[in-house]
């Protein structure tokens, strides 16, 4: 295997399989903006090179694939004129939306944790694996913001209400519901990974996609129960509501520990992301592309910007760390309709010059 070895990604090939590998395990390889680019870079050499057949991503280490974006960098931005964050979230969309149109199999090893942006690079792919050590999760509700990388597109394409379930309560999955929500494809042993990626590596230069998926199926393992396939009646039922009032209410009409924990849970959100992150789903659920729902994620962002519980979370969960965010407004009666119109408000310059006329489901 040949490799270009940066600070944060490490870029190579392995027979005709370009390599990508985030670099920054000690921080469970979550991404900054030099790390964007040098992936974005990677992806148009590689789309470029007709020796290339196929693109791996994956993680240093062993405990995640990638955690997000680099939330303090992004708090420390927002203090400072919010620049570095604006230029941050326009790469990482348009690298997102890259993924999902890439002309080449993009194989994504989702080894660990992979949360918030490392959904992001993963589950726009045409190839997304997972292992038994995969705990997948779009927690952002947790830290005053919103599901973004195209979440808003991804999520109300998972069955039923699984989508509004995950993004609501922030909870991570395993392999089996990540499979089930439609966020990825195949379950392989973690200690068969570097196999995985030799043996795709083996195929000619001009391997179809369906060549790739033979070889991942191949060595494909059962994932084990989905939990929130078995969930599913009672999910579908609780949060079809276009209200979190009326989905926290019906939680607690129903009796048992699944809908009282979700409940529990639900009630130590941000209200104000709550209610952002279920209309974001809804108009992401009526929309045409993921282009569409990027630039409706990215105008919320450069309004997250002003939100105090954006800061707030932040601070509970990595500056402090003592996990207990003061919201404001601290309860759903406080955020009005009028205060979440303003995160609506289109980004300028776009992010394209126009949406995708018809986009493939996931």
């Amino acid at each position: 295997m040949q490799t270009e070895i940066t600070d944060e990604v490490v870029v190579g090939r392995s027979g005709s399989a370009g390599t990508i590998r985030l670099n920054r395990a000690k921080a469970l390889n979550s991404l900054t903006l030099p790390m964007v680019r040098a992936i974005a870079k990677a992806l148009e050499d590689f789309a470029a090179d007709a020796e290339i057949a196929s693109v791996v991503i994956m993680g240093e280490g062993e405990r995640g694939f990638c955690a997000g974006g680099d939330i303090r960098a992004l708090y420390q931005s927002g203090r400072n004129e919010g620049g570095d964050a604006t230029a941050f979230w326009r790469e990482e969309f348009q690298l997102n939306h890259a993924i999902a149109h890439y002309s080449k199999p993009y194989v994504a090893l989702m080894d660990g944790i992979t949360m918030g942006g490392g959904v992001g690079l993963s589950a726009h792919g045409s190839h997304r694996v997972v292992t038994e050590r995969t705990r997948l999760a779009m927690p952002e509700t947790g830290i005053g913001y919103f599901p973004d990388v195209g979440a808003t597109w991804l999520l109300p394409r998972a069955p039923g209400e699984t989508g509004t379930w995950m993004a609501l309560t922030g909870l991570d999955v395993g392999a089996a519901d990540a499979i089930h929500a439609n966020l990825a494809d195949h379950c392989v042993s973690s200690a068969e990974l570097p196999e995985l990626v030799d043996a795709i590596g083996r195929l000619p230069r001009r391997a179809s996609a369906a060549e790739v998926n033979a070889v991942i199926a191949a060595m494909g393992r059962e994932p084990g129960e989905a939990r929130l396939a078995a969930h599913g009646e009672l999910i579908d039922r609780l949060f079809a509501h276009d209200s979190v009032e009326e989905i926290v209410d019906a939680l607690a009409s129903e009796q048992g520990d699944f809908p009282q924990t979700t409940r529990s849970l639900i009630a130590t959100r941000s209200p104000t992301s709550l209610k952002l992150t279920l209309r974001l789903l809804r108009a992401g659920r009526d929309s045409a592309s993921l282009a569409e729902c990027l630039e409706r994620e990215l105008g919320a962002c450069l309004q997250i910007l002003h939100n105090p519980d954006f800061y707030e979370g932040i601070r509970a969960a990595v500056i402090d760390k003592d996990r207990n965010p003061a919201w404001s407004p601290p309860s759903l009666a406080g955020v009005d309709d009028a205060m979440i119109d303003r995160f609506f408000i289109s980004a300028k310059p776009p992010l394209f010059e126009k949406h995708d006329e018809k986009e493939q489901q996931p």
